[in-house]
């Protein structure tokens, strides 16, 4: 009872977030669509002169009936030129008709091509300059649906929404217009059941904002409690809670069944009799019958009643057309508002494209903070990494390690402070020269659908075949590429699949094959086997040499033959100094006790 409540209250209050969003959306798909308006301008004035064409057809029916009328009445042969000159009109008119719609719709369509290719380069351009740091919090299926699903969902709105509304609005406003014009009681007899339509539309509608957002609401707790289930499976049966975690999925999906079943239920009712109200047998009934009183009454011929009889049922198209180009505007609108908002993403400001002269690998942390949104994950840190130095931060989980690190590979910059690479701030280095002067290796290699051979080279794309082996074998791997089908050759992903230490030691070879003077190290042997870990460690004492190194330590025991240990906590830098200067800090103690059991003094 009471989660219905809340889920009833959630919708309610969701109500006007629904009404802002859907007006944002609006806003969000006019400005996206700016470089194409003078096509689909275009596009809407050739579609507007095709649908006040579309009258042709019934002024030449009433034209030609009355040609036979005026005959029959007077017992004269039909006058031939006249009905073949009208014959020519309605054929020339709609042959018109049809160019003009066809050519409207060409210059949307490629309108539609311009837009698409606009939107997709501005993506990848924006994302393309995106911070590094801003991928860790976003996953590759938003920015495929912002290129692909969302683009393609806007198609609609370039390609066919501005000829097929239109149409939509203008013809029937042309016909009905001829139908008063014949006969203004013919015209409100055509119209006869469109208020029946309306009504039963609204009724149909109404409070379909808030019940859309209550389905999610609903679908979300489906969606939650069938995940808990799933992925709690193995805790739920140790416990014994297999019926209350199922029971909780059941009811959730009850819930939602009811929900739907009677929102539904009630929108297939007033659908049903809105269709009614405008289907064939109806219209005919009403205009058919209607205008045969009036024929009778001597008011209107039989032809008019024919012409405005056809007016008639060609109307709903045009309201159908109309509603439909509706909801397709809403579902454009929330596409150009995901599409908006990942064209907002922020990128790292690039001083200047001409390269610095960096003088050394001296790194300088200087008062750096930074806040992920309203949780601050380094305060005021001042560190010096020495040229030639090996560097290791220490600190329990949430302590800023990973932040410092990303923020020296400028994955972000920050909020405040500087950080300096042989004297020269992070920010003036542009890209390409700051990768080649800054490497990485982290725990999750991140190796890509391609040869190893090019994983390899992939920091160094002009690397020789003898480079990516010497790097190979520097990095212990070569022996096992070597023993693939392909060798270096060999797709990574293709059938084809490497341990988790052997793609660090390929992501070594990469790190060696580039030979940045500063590397950022997430300890790579902190989640291996002991075997790999050897190979692991081999590698990477060649790694290490003569380089500035910067260790994301994750156990303490395993850097104590490093240069200098900074330990940090909450943020901020409590210790920094020799391994014999931090081994005795309590924060640095604790950490030690808990990963590996001993005391500091068998540390030491």
């Amino acid at each position: 009872m009471s989660d219905s409540l809340t889920t009833e209250t959630a919708a309610t209050q969701a109500a006007p977030d629904y009404v802002n969003e859907r007006e944002e959306g609006r806003k969000a798909l006019k400005e996206l669509l700016k470089p194409v308006q003078g096509s689909l301008m275009i596009g809407r004035i050739l579609a507007g002169l095709s649908g006040v064409l579309a009258i042709a057809p019934y002024i030449a029916l009433v034209q030609l009936g009355g040609l036979f009328a005026t005959a029959y009445a007077t017992g004269q042969p039909v006058d031939a030129d006249r009905a073949m000159l009208i014959v020519q009109i309605l054929i020339s008119t709609f042959c018109l008709r049809i160019f003009l719609l066809f050519i409207a719709l060409g210059v949307t369509h490629f309108a539609d091509a311009r837009f698409v290719s606009y939107v997709r380069a501005r993506t990848i351009e924006r994302v393309g300059n995106a911070p590094l740091g801003w991928f860790t919090s976003t996953n590759s299926g938003r920015i495929r649906k912002a290129l692909h699903d969302d683009v393609a969902q806007i198609h609609t709105m370039v390609a066919h929404q501005p000829v097929e509304m239109t149409q939509a609005m203008i013809m029937p406003v042309a016909l009905l217009i001829y139908a008063f014009y014949v006969d203004w009681r013919l015209g409100l007899l055509s119209i006869a059941t469109l208020p029946l339509y309306g009504l039963f539309m609204a009724w149909m509608m109404s409070n379909m904002g808030p019940k859309t957002v209550e389905m999610d609401a609903k679908l979300a707790r489906v969606s939650a409690t069938m995940v808990e289930l799933v992925t709690g499976i193995t805790v739920v049966k140790a416990f014994g809670k297999v019926g209350q975690a199922h029971g909780n999925y059941q009811q959730a999906a009850d819930e939602f069944a009811v929900f739907y079943n009677d929102w539904t239920g009630s929108m297939i009712k007033g659908s049903a009799l809105a269709n009614v109200s405008i289907s064939v047998p109806v219209l005919l009934l009403v205009n058919v019958g209607g205008g045969s009183l009036m024929v009778n009454a001597g008011w209107v011929s039989a032809t008019d009643v024919l012409s405005t009889t056809l007016i008639a049922l060609a109307l709903p198209y045009g309201i159908e057309l109309l509603g439909n180009s509706t909801w397709a505007y809403q579902i454009a609108g929330a596409a150009a508002l995901r599409v908006t908002t990942t064209l907002k993403t922020p990128v790292l400001e690039q001083k200047t494209e001409a390269e610095q002269d960096i003088h050394g690998s001296q790194v300088v942390f200087n008062k750096v903070s930074f806040a992920y949104d309203d949780t601050q994950a380094l305060r005021n840190v001042s560190l010096t990494l020495s040229e030639g130095t090996v560097t290791a931060l220490v600190g329990p989980s949430g302590s800023g390690k990973s932040t410092l690190a990303t923020l020296l590979a400028r994955f972000n910059d920050p909020d405040s402070g500087s950080i300096t690479l042989g004297g020269v701030d992070l920010r003036n280095i542009p890209t390409g020269q700051l990768y080649r002067n800054i490497g990485f290796v982290l725990q999750d290699p991140q190796l890509l659908r391609m040869s190893i051979r090019d994983n390899i080279a992939l920091g160094r794309p002009d690397a020789t075949d003898a480079e990516v082996r010497a790097a190979a074998v520097a990095a212990c791997i070569a022996d096992r590429i070597d023993a693939l089908p392909d060798g270096f050759d060999t797709m990574f992903g293709s059938g084809i699949n490497l341990s988790g230490g052997e793609q660090q030691r390929v992501a070594i070879a990469r790190a060696l094959l580039v030979d940045a003077p500063v590397l950022i190290l997430d300890e790579a042997t902190a989640f291996t086997d002991p075997e790999s870990e050897a190979e692991i460690q081999k590698a990477l004492t060649i790694l290490v040499r003569g380089r500035t190194v910067l260790v994301i330590a994750h156990r303490p025991e395993s850097i104590l033959g490093v240069d200098q240990i900074a330990v940090l906590d909450h943020g901020n830098l409590v210790a920094c100094g020799t391994p014999n200067d931090v081994i005795d800090h309590p924060l640095f103690t604790g950490l030690a006790r808990i990963s590996s059991g001993h005391n500091t003094e068998d540390l030491s």
